[in-house]
């Protein structure tokens, strides 16, 4: 158990994603996590359960998508003291064509004992798509 927040936890696991330590992200999940991604693509997972199957969703995209910097994050606690939001952004380099990653998120978390029971991800799936151009990171 921890003593950090839930917007403190979320926080930190925007700086583990922008640390490309995808192992170090999910260990702040707990076992039966679930990531849900209500605006994925076809072709992309919109839920994932478990802390093994979203690691293995996520352990490649460092090699995909360099992400440099997050230019914009503003974490925001509730009144529910075991869930956050935050709006952020992502920009990067995808490493397969070289196009510029630039995208917008909104994200809500649960935390239960200190660790992210759920995860729950907006973003544009078209801008996703345009900058990927076929490329994959699973």
């Amino acid at each position: 158990m921890t003593d950090l927040t839930a917007a403190q936890i979320l926080r930190k696991s925007l700086d583990t994603f922008l640390a490309k330590d995808m192992k170090g992200w999910t260990e702040l999940c707990a076992d039966d996590v679930v990531a849900e991604f209500p605006f994925a693509p076809d072709g992309s997972p919109g839920r994932i359960e478990g802390k093994a199957a979203l690691y293995d969703y996520l352990r490649g995209y460092p090699d995909a998508i360099d992400i440099a910097a997050l230019p914009a994050l503003t974490v925001y606690s509730t009144d529910d003291p075991t869930r956050a939001v935050a709006e952020w952004s992502a920009s990067g380099t995808v490493l397969s064509n070289g196009n510029p990653y630039e995208m917008r998120y909104a994200t809500f978390v649960t935390v239960r004992d200190g660790l992210i029971v759920n995860y729950r991800e907006y973003w544009n799936p078209l801008a996703f798509m345009t900058a990927m151009s076929g490329a994959k990171f699973d």
